[in-house]
């Protein structure tokens, strides 16, 4: 037993190690670590060289949701409201009407290229709408784009996740229950986000004030007290009807805001939980992958996300930022800097988990756009900014952690 045991450490400290060696090659190379971590995943799944067999998508999006409270709680967390403040109603703007209109667009075109009914293509749509904070951020750190932009980039990302999230779950109930419709899903996304952004206020005001106030025996413990304060903003949103995602989010916001006790060791040991989160969601996204089947669809994928890059994606910033002073150039760069990663693909485990007719077809496709449209965007985001006159004059430390 015990033999046993240290093999599976050790495989898991070898993946580890890997993965970090990934990482300072995606930095090396100015692409998102995401893509290296998922291509991990593959080498190690049944295709691959590992040959390790895993389809369990229920345990994958279980996992998943548990990674992505803690990459968007420390994205919240060093952020902070002082900082997204400036560009908060833009961001919201990008999050709500942005990424409906990216979902219809490219749902429509999705119908239409995979020959899937209307329902099945809004589904894949919905899942591909949704930016990718932490794959927005491996591209943008260190690089001159404007603060300005990056910081509404960075919002929009934390604040979208929820809005793609109902779409997917409503479009599937809908499919599940034909008296379903607009309405239904209208009723279920408002209350939802609005739940989602009280629970957020009140519960990130109230640990603010309690770690303020309290004194811990050690430093040690104040990153225990903020990762409860993550479970319970999504724990207590989803609970009462509300969004957890968002809750996690705005708490973060508002506790990272202001003086916090032994706010290095907090940040650090967030910065740290969230790398790992990333790697282990992204290696269990990539052994969920059939490398196989993704060479079937690779020409209608190619055309999906050439429908995303330059049609859906500028049309939702087009239309979403037109009360903001952006001009054509500025609007150009948030299009084209619109990353997908992991996000994307976890939710397209959910019409997998739910049993919806061509969920295979519809995850293999969201896989295969996000890997597309990251490596063609995220190589090419700097020289793009450079081009279009959208830079500052020296580049920006490091906020944030630096992989996917």
């Amino acid at each position: 037993m015990g033999g046993h045991d240290a093999e599976l450490i050790l495989i898991g400290g070898a993946l580890l190690a890997l993965a970090l060696a990934a990482a300072l090659l995606a930095d090396r190379i100015r692409v998102p670590g995401l893509l290296l971590f998922l291509g991990l995943g593959m080498l190690t799944g049944s295709e691959g060289v590992g040959g390790v067999a895993f389809d369990n998508a229920e345990l994958t999006r279980t996992l998943g949701t548990v990674g992505l409270v803690l990459i968007l709680f420390e994205g919240g967390l060093t952020a902070g409201w002082s900082e997204i403040r400036p560009v908060f109603g833009t961001a919201i703007g990008l999050a709500t009407l942005g990424t409906f209109v990216t979902a219809m667009t490219t749902g429509i075109a999705a119908t239409w290229i995979f020959g899937l009914s209307t329902l099945q293509g809004l589904i894949l749509g919905s899942a591909v709408a949704a930016t990718d904070s932490a794959a927005i951020f491996a591209v943008l750190r260190g690089s001159r784009v404007q603060r300005r932009l990056a910081l509404t980039l960075e919002g929009e990302s934390g604040m979208n996740d929820p809005v793609a999230l109902l779409l997917v779950v409503g479009f599937g109930e809908w499919i599940a229950d034909p008296s379903y419709g607009a309405l239904d899903m209208l009723g279920l996304l408002v209350p939802k986000l609005a739940l989602g952004a009280a629970f957020g206020l009140a519960l990130g005001w109230l640990a603010k004030r309690t770690i303020t106030r309290i004194e811990l025996p050690t430093p040690g413990l104040y990153p225990v007290a903020t990762v409860a304060t993550a479970a319970l903003s999504y724990g207590v949103a989803e609970i009462l009807g509300g969004s957890g995602f968002l809750a996690v989010y705005i708490a973060a916001l508002v506790l990272g805001t202001g003086p916090l006790p032994a706010r290095r060791a907090v940040v650090g040991f967030h910065q740290g939980l969230g790398w790992l989160a990333q790697i282990g969601l992204f290696f269990l996204l990539g052994l969920l992958v059939f490398p196989g089947e993704l060479l079937d669809i690779a020409g209608k994928g190619l055309l999906l996300s050439a429908v995303l890059i330059l049609l859906a994606r500028p049309l939702g910033v087009v239309l979403s930022t037109l009360p903001a002073r952006f001009d054509a150039r500025e609007r150009a760069m948030l299009s084209w800097a619109g990353l997908r990663g992991a996000i994307p693909i976890w939710l397209a485990t959910f019409p997998v988990v739910a049993g919806v007719a061509e969920s295979s077809t519809i995850f293999d496709a969201v896989f295969f756009v996000v890997v597309t449209s990251t490596l063609v965007q995220g190589t090419t985001i700097e020289p793009l900014a450079q081009r279009l006159g959208v830079t500052r004059g020296e580049t920006e430390p490091p906020r944030r952690r630096g992989s996917a």
